[in-house]
């Protein structure tokens, strides 16, 4: 190589560095967002001292931005998707056929339909908390577990008679029906492994997972509360206001929310025989119920063709839209995205929970059908819908959280990560008795009033004044006997440790006796030496 090509190869690695230094436009944004704010002008400081100092701190803080990028870089890998319109387009137009054809081709693999109009109308759908599974429930008896992101059918079960509702329990391993009569527990094979002949006549299902409690109310309008771990039942609640069909759990506090049929949403908790919060919400009955995964926002709809978005904290209504028809079934994903349908019809609103929304997100028509139930699928941009036709699955982009916490639910997590989890619910489990209606009072300490603690106080003293002096009298009747080391002896000798009301005064009684006696001590000795005798010989006359 010749010594002229030697510069034009540095300039080439030094060009090849500079490109290696320019940061993506997302990680450039990332850390933007996570700097100190401006840094120090070093040059118009003169103290040397004082600028090597701020130099450090500046090297400090440049380091620390970048390894919080490198962290948000693994951490969370990416970020919530949406449905962008250009121009006069609006996203509410778009139909399911275009946004299948513009995504990858693993997301459109989990947009299908499930053609079953014999067995429905499927009036149970539920999914597990990392999304993977879906369990469905057809009302002519007919019950599926499924691995629905492998399309992989995992057990199937024609119970033939009336199933109302379905749910998970902990996880995927076992699942309970509401049957004609009895509700009854199902493991991943499809054997029946127990009947809950406590819950008769279920119209629907729910699960708490942080306490392993299973909950069901039905025509008979009782809230009943059922440990999975040690088959026990918790708590019994009569709401006497009539069958019940909509409930819904608050995933932030696990407060069950009733919707009754004389237009009152109640809250309940296993602790307390009495609703928490009883409130009116429509004018007549409340046909569907919803509350975010944050706790905060609450959705109600009701057949005088409302929906009214509440705020929990305060309990106080928000605003309110007015559908065509009464809604049917109603849910929120986990990105705050309120989906509505009634008829063949199911409509997703964005942003509609913190401000009144002007218009959907998305509208989606069933091709055949009428709808009964529609759930989101945790961690997925997917919207799962049981109809009278069977199954279907849409895609609602945005609307899943896109990342997990392998801690909380881990969507490709194996057989021995799942057995580990079980392992750590059961030993994280939460007693029934920490639901209350605000978690946060938990752990809190409470300070009583200073009156309440004089008056424990006094109340303390006054006990003890009784009880000494009851030991006292006891003392005081027992017969004498000689000697220094007789059990009686030893018995006060022990019993003077104790503190005892008579021991100040005889402190104080000691005293005074000594001051008198020195008093007159003084006394008998200013009597005896003569008033005229001089100071200096005062000392030689005895006393």
């Amino acid at each position: 190589m010749a010594e002229g090509d030697k510069p034009r190869v540095d300039e080439e690695a030094k060009a090849n560095r500079k490109r290696k230094k320019k940061l993506d436009p997302d990680v450039a944004e990332t850390a933007k967002r996570l700097k100190r704010g401006p840094g120090v002008d070093l040059k118009s400081i003169t103290d040397k001292k004082l600028k090597g100092k701020l130099r450090r701190a500046e090297n400090v803080f440049a380091a620390s931005q970048k390894k919080a990028v490198q962290i948000s870089e693994w951490l969370l890998p990416a970020s919530a998707g949406a449905l962008e319109a250009e121009g006069v387009e609006r996203t509410w137009n778009f139909k399911q056929q275009d946004i299948v054809a513009a995504v990858d081709v693993t997301a459109a693999r989990k947009a299908f339909d499930l053609s079953l109009p014999e067995l429905g109308p499927y009036g149970g759908l539920a999914f597990t908390r990392n999304g993977r599974f879906m369990l469905m429930g057809g009302t002519k008896g007919h019950l599926a577990l499924m691995d629905w992101q492998r399309s992989q059918l995992v057990c199937e079960v024609q119970v033939r008679e009336t199933v109302r509702d379905v749910t998970f329990l902990h996880n995927e391993t076992f699942w309970a029906a509401a049957q004609k009569k009895y509700v009854y527990v199902y493991d991943k094979r499809g054997l029946e492994v127990h009947c809950l002949r406590d819950h008769t006549d279920t119209l629907a299902l729910d699960f708490l997972p942080h306490h392993f409690l299973l909950t069901s109310v039905g025509e008979h309008g009782v809230l009943r509360y059922q440990d999975t771990s040690t088959g026990h039942i918790v708590a019994q609640h009569k709401t006497k206001l009539g069958p019940c069909s909509v409930m819904r759990h608050n995933p932030h506090n696990a407060v069950e929310c009733l919707g009754h049929a004389r237009g009152v949403v109640t809250m309940w908790t296993p602790n307390i025989t009495t609703p928490v919060v009883k409130m009116l919400c429509h004018q007549g009955p409340v046909t569907a119920l919803a509350v975010d995964p944050s706790g905060t926002y609450m959705a109600t709809a009701g057949s005088d063709s409302q929906i009214k978005l509440w705020d929990v904290r305060m309990l106080k209504p928000m605003h309110n839209y007015f559908s065509h028809a009464p809604i049917t079934r109603m849910d929120i994903s986990q990105r705050g995205m309120l989906a509505v349908g009634y008829g063949r019809k199911v409509q997703v609103w964005q942003d509609a929970l913190r401000s009144k929304a002007q218009a959907p997100y998305l509208t989606h028509h069933l091709p055949e059908g009428v709808l009964s139930t529609f759930r989101f699928v945790p961690y997925e941009d997917v919207l799962g819908i049981g109809h009278s036709a069977g199954i279907s699955t849409i895609l609602v982009p945005g609307s899943g959280e896109p990342n997990f916490d392998t801690f909380v639910a881990n969507p490709f997590q194996t057989t021995k990560q799942r057995q580990t989890q079980e392992v750590v619910q059961l030993l994280d489990k939460l007693q029934p008795d920490t639901i209350v209606l605000d978690p946060d009072t938990v752990g809190r300490v409470r300070k009583e009033p200073a009156e309440v603690l004089q008056q424990r106080r006094r109340q303390e003293e006054d006990a003890n004044a009784a009880r000494m002096a009851a030991l006292r009298r006891e003392q005081e009747n027992k017969v004498k006997m000689k000697g220094k080391n007789k059990p009686s002896r030893r018995h006060r000798k022990k019993q003077s440790n104790i503190i005892e009301d008579r021991k100040p005064t005889i402190k104080e009684r000691q005293k005074e006796e000594a001051t008198r006696r020195k008093e007159a001590a003084q006394k008998k000795a200013d009597s005896v030496i003569p008033e005229s005798a001089p100071k200096a010989v005062r000392r030689f006359y005895k006393a």
